[in-house]
């Protein structure tokens, strides 16, 4: 299993009308969470895209659980508890500035073969930096 935790400030612009944060705002943070996931083992979005593979939301489910308000901290740890193959499973926990846990969540992405535009396996580059978590 593999665990990242980055951070997001709750901006005026995701807030409702009664200061909680969107729900589908929600989706944003995780995508941010996979993002960086990604960063922190050498990886990227765009270096993946650059090499002909893509890796759209199949699957996307949210819990809420508290309130998220304006100009809070919060943060976002992401767990791969799977291994990868043609599919990537990422589970969320979202916890405030007071360590209390306001939303879980997990979206399931698929590898996609831009050309083909069909699914493929990960690519080795990115298995071989998380097998080591695996083991």
């Amino acid at each position: 299993m593999y665990t990242f935790e980055t951070k997001v400030r709750v901006r005026y612009a995701e807030t409702d009308q009664m200061g909680y944060v969107y729900y589908g705002n929600y989706a944003t943070f995780y995508e941010v969470g996979r993002v960086e996931l990604f960063r922190s083992l050498g990886f990227s979005y765009k270096a993946l895209e650059e090499s002909g593979i893509m890796l759209p939301v199949m699957e996307l489910h949210s819990r809420f659980l508290k309130p998220a308000r304006y100009d809070e901290e919060i943060t976002v740890k992401v767990y791969l508890k799977e291994k990868p193959s043609v599919k990537i499973r990422f589970d969320y926990d979202l916890f405030n500035q007071g360590g209390e846990l306001l939303n879980s969540g997990s979206t399931t992405l698929v590898f996609v073969d831009m050309k083909r535009n069909k699914p493929c396996m990960a690519p080795r580059d990115f298995m071989e930096r998380v097998q080591a978590h695996f083991d």
